[in-house]
């Protein structure tokens, strides 16, 4: 009898304590109910999970959580709620999960994108600022940008005489991959050559395995065996030594003494952080690693999101005739017969900037951002998030917020007319390139590529679709991945006008 009673008491306490700490504790973000072990994971769609993620939020709001496998993560949707993660508390937000292909190819986490909130991130954030990103570098960059811009229009000129259908998709890949080869290596590799053929395998695999999906990831007891029966692991390593031996040859080449500079216009990124090695310029004590990890992640998302977002754009405009046409007019009144849109012209063209604001808004290239991970607790509209929680900041969802925007599903480019809204992380309602520590340091010099080729575009030709296809046929759809890009390629006719 005692014991029974010893035990009801015990019973009774461990109660009491339970709903005195459930009532104390702020409660979790609300979210889908989950599976044991898996949570979430089965309930992820292949195909343009952001899409998926914001119709979830619609039903649990602009703040929600889900477990994928043992991993809690937090799904963010809305600008009001971007702003406490990205500038609130953006100190305990701005570091990055352990994913398996992205530390693999960054060299464990030695590039800018990828490696967790230190010093180390602070410095390589200086780092690229001073020496890789800033104005100056980015003007330095200039000759380059309009030599490939030019070279992106005699291309097309040479279609439109013979009214050839032209992949634009796959045409901005090419454009976009030379400038950064230009830019980071020093090298322009010709189209369909043997050089250009690897440089595109590597590329187009690096980019796969950086955004494949690895069980390990988020069940570590059972994931690395699926993962390595699945071959995962092996064609990681195999895209990783690729890669590796790409860099390494891209560096001996520029440590040789007997190295011809003579046609070089400036000194490209390898030159820079070879220098900056040399010079020990860094409180970081750089080694060749540090100098791969760099021009992975200049390599693989400075190729990615120009190409996407001009096809996106071009895209958009293609399904909206009119804005087409004022965006047309504007740039060939303003430039007039110069036959080439130089970057000068660029900040006259109000319209125009105010169409890539609206592309960026409803078709951003990098629609969940890059995700992150928390560091530390705290409280964000009323819930608890814990230490360790995987975050996905669902900048698509946001550019959809019917709390920030009048008319959210609406391209509407004259919105950006009346209003001082801008790309560049202070307005969080727009934040395709993120914000706080974490914003995309190379914003200016992708945004200058895709100004400049995007113009030209509209300025030297006159676009329709292929013979027997209208603006309805068009389709939206996007490949899953960290850069969103159009499922189907765009393919169209151009008639020149300005060559």
């Amino acid at each position: 009898m005692i014991v029974h009673l010893i035990l009801f008491s015990f019973t009774t306490l461990l109660i009491v304590i339970f709903v005195k700490n459930s009532k104390r504790k702020n409660p979790h973000p609300p979210g889908p109910p989950g599976l044991p072990i898996l949570g979430n994971l089965h309930q992820f769609e292949a195909n343009n999970t952001h899409v998926y993620l914001w119709r979830l939020s619609q039903k649990y709001g602009p703040i929600m959580s889900l477990k994928l496998g043992s991993v809690p993560t937090l799904v963010i949707s809305s600008a009001k709620m971007a702003k406490e993660v990205l500038k609130t508390y953006d100190s305990i937000f701005a570091s990055r999960p352990k994913l398996l292909g992205q530390q693999r190819l960054s060299y464990n986490g030695l590039d800018i994108a990828f490696c967790p909130l230190n010093e180390y991130l602070r410095e390589m954030r200086r780092l690229s600022i001073l020496h890789l990103f800033g104005t100056k570098q980015v003007q330095s960059f200039r000759p380059i940008r309009e030599d490939e811009v030019s070279r992106l229009v005699k291309k097309i000129s040479n279609y439109a005489s013979s009214g050839e259908v032209i992949d634009l998709s796959k045409i901005m890949m090419f454009v976009a991959s030379s400038f950064i080869c230009r830019v980071a290596f020093g090298k322009r590799y010709e189209e369909g050559g043997l050089e250009s053929r690897r440089f595109d395998q590597i590329l187009h695999e690096a980019q796969a395995m950086m955004n494949g999906f690895y069980l390990s990831d988020y069940i570590p007891s059972l994931g690395w065996l699926f993962d390595k029966v699945s071959g995962m692991i092996s064609r990681l390593e195999k895209n990783f030594k690729e890669l590796d031996s790409f860099y390494e040859e891209l560096i001996q080449e520029h440590l040789n003494k007997n190295r011809n500079k003579s046609t070089k216009v400036t000194q490209d990124i390898i030159d820079i952080l070879l220098q900056v090695k040399n010079e020990q310029s860094s409180s970081v004590e750089l080694t060749l690693d540090h100098i791969k990890a760099m021009l992975m992640i200049i390599f693989i998302a400075g190729t990615d999101t120009s190409a996407a977002l001009v096809t996106w754009t071009m895209t958009v405009l293609m399904k909206t005739p009119l804005a087409m046409k004022r965006v047309q007019a504007e740039i060939r009144e303003s430039v007039g017969n110069k036959g080439f849109v130089e970057e000068q012209d660029l900040q006259k063209l109000l319209y125009f900037k105010a169409i890539i604001k609206e592309t960026l808004r409803l078709y951003t290239p990098v629609p969940l951002l890059v995700a992150r991970e928390t560091i530390g607790s705290c409280i964000i509209d009323g819930y608890e998030i814990q230490p360790k929680t995987l975050v996905f900041v669902n900048v698509w969802a946001i550019g959809r917020d019917p709390e920030y925007w009048d008319n959210p599903c609406e391209f509407l480019p004259e919105r950006f007319l009346t209003c001082s809204i801008d790309y560049k992380g202070q307005d969080f309602g727009l934040i395709p390139f993120g914000s706080g520590r974490r914003i995309c340091p190379g914003l200016s010099l992708g945004m200058a590529t895709v100004e400049s080729a995007l113009a030209n575009l509209l300025y030297s030709f006159d676009w329709e679709l292929p013979p027997g296809m209208k603006k309805e046929d068009i389709d939206m759809d996007a490949f899953p991945g960290i850069t969103m890009h159009k499922k189907t390629p765009l393919t169209l006719i151009a008639n020149a006008i300005h060559c």
